[in-house]
């Protein structure tokens, strides 16, 4: 139950867009690389034939393309087992080998004809994306509400020599996406979309090529195996994995049952531990005019980019055996976007330097944290207590919870939205509230436990320091 609560609206500011994301796809099965929101416009198809701007993708693309019908009928016959067997059963071999014969064909043309029919174009203002085998569409996407747009490399692109170009748009949360372009065209395009959505004219942003990049931080592969296995949670994910299975097997005597357990847990494992060491391998962050760039994996190589201005808030995240060796892992927050991390693992000292590439002007050595009133505190919340603090600079509202894994979080007062006051019935008896604040990217940080008296002059003080920094927030324009 939740006692009164206070809300102080400081109006919108840099934050996320709103809308809903279109679906993939078209009448033929196509891809659509179609967002939504206000980046993004689905419609009817462009009447105009082809022209002479349009380009088509990779040659390899029908090969992927031609996997979607085979995945679509083996996603059903999974569905229903019992089903496919009874009808496997009343077909001959001959019949089988015939269905086969036909199907192998049809995919392959499917693929082809999805391929051909798919055109993208960069006009002056959007870039342009005809897709649909059956029913046409197309995609117009804003170059002024690009924030970012990455190069992944699958293993099996990286052997065939393609790439996926993915796009981040303000007001949607799917990337949309071209899949796949040539490696040296995916990263010539990427380029040009950069430099028109830094607002160059389209003739100089051809020209303008890749912009240059300054190496700030490099992860080596030992520091981050070391750093998975001091992680608390990749522990417990081995150890659930370990024990969980022999437990159901003891108490229900039936291997199948804890094969059914096993498997999910294993999953899990997996994806806490060698699978994030395969996606953070080589983990390299750059710094260049369009933002922070940022280069990983070994089997799927990613080159994303986290935009200026666009950062909502920023989160240090200490597990407790890191402390002692004074590592941290600092994840973001971005509005519209699902780039996440910046830092997999790094010493503070080295990730506070990057911190200050995202936060201009923020000094978080020279945070100074108050912890809650610890007489009243304690009642609310027993020990844990002491793993809650508040400090506000000029630059940021910065809160820090948590005793076993301590994380740290900073909201820039030009990305806060709004500021809420709330208080419990046993909060209110013991004198003391929670002040959250709600940043650009649907996400709120709170300030725990604060005196009640605090926390009503932190909200008024918070509401005001947001309208000041909106005010004289830079622009949000790349390579200015």
């Amino acid at each position: 139950m939740t006692g009164p609560e206070q809300e102080t609206g400081t109006g919108t500011g840099a934050g996320s867009g709103e809308g809903t994301p279109t679906a993939a796809g078209s009448g033929g099965g196509a891809p659509t690389a179609a967002g939504s929101g206000e980046g993004t416009r689905t419609g009817p198809a462009d009447p105009r034939p082809a022209g002479a701007g349009d380009r088509r993708l990779h040659p390899v693309t029908p090969f992927r393309r031609a996997w979607a019908p085979v995945a679509l009928v083996a996603g059903l016959a999974m569905q229903n087992p019992e089903r496919v067997q009874e009808w496997g059963a009343g077909l001959s071999s001959g019949r089988g080998a015939l269905i086969v014969a036909a199907a192998v064909p049809a995919a392959a043309l499917y693929g082809f004809l999805s391929w051909w029919f798919t055109h993208f174009a960069v006009t002056d203002t959007e870039l342009r994306i005809r897709t649909g085998l059956l029913f046409r569409r197309t995609a117009h996407i804003r170059l002024d509400r690009l924030q970012a747009v990455d190069v992944t490399q699958p293993l099996l692109a990286r052997v065939a020599g393609v790439a996926k170009l993915k796009l981040d748009v303000v007001g949607t949360e799917d990337k949309d996406e071209l899949a796949f372009l040539g490696e040296r065209e995916a990263r010539a395009l990427r380029a040009e979309l950069l430099a028109r959505a830094a607002g160059f004219a389209p003739a100089e942003a051809a020209q303008v090529g890749e912009a240059p990049v300054r190496e700030l931080l490099r992860v080596q592969p030992g520091q981050l195996a070391l750093s998975l296995v001091l992680s608390l949670s990749v522990v417990a994910s081995v150890v659930a994995g370990v024990v969980a299975p022999f437990v159901v097997w003891r108490l229900t005597s039936s291997v199948w049952t804890a094969l059914v357990v096993l498997l999910p847990v294993l999953g899990a494992a997996w994806a806490a531990s060698a699978g994030r060491f395969l996606a953070e391998y080589d983990w390299t962050v750059a710094e260049s005019p369009d933002g922070l760039r940022l280069d990983h994996g070994l089997l799927d190589r990613a080159h994303e980019t986290v935009p200026p201005g666009r950062v909502q808030m920023v989160r240090l995240v200490e597990p407790l055996l890191w402390r002692r060796r004074g590592w941290v892992r600092v994840e973001l927050a971005v509005a519209g976007s699902k780039n996440g991390l910046l830092v997999p693992v790094a010493p503070r000292e080295a990730a506070e330097a990057v911190v200050a590439r995202v936060l201009p002007g923020v000094d978080l050595a020279a945070l100074a944290f108050t912890a809650p009133p610890g007489r009243r505190a304690r009642w609310v919340v027993p020990v844990w207590w002491k793993g809650y603090g508040l400090a506000v600079s000029p630059e940021v509202f910065a809160v820090r919870h948590g005793r076993l894994c301590r994380r740290t979080e900073l909201v820039p007062h030009a990305k806060v939205q709004s500021v809420r006051l709330t208080q419990g019935p046993w909060e209110r008896a013991r004198d003391v509230a929670d002040v959250h604040v709600d940043h650009g990217a649907n996400g709120t940080v709170t300030a725990r436990l604060r005196g009640s008296a605090e926390a009503a002059g932190v909200l008024a003080a918070q509401a005001a320091r947001s309208r000041t920094g909106r005010l004289t927030a830079g622009p949000e324009r790349w390579m200015t």
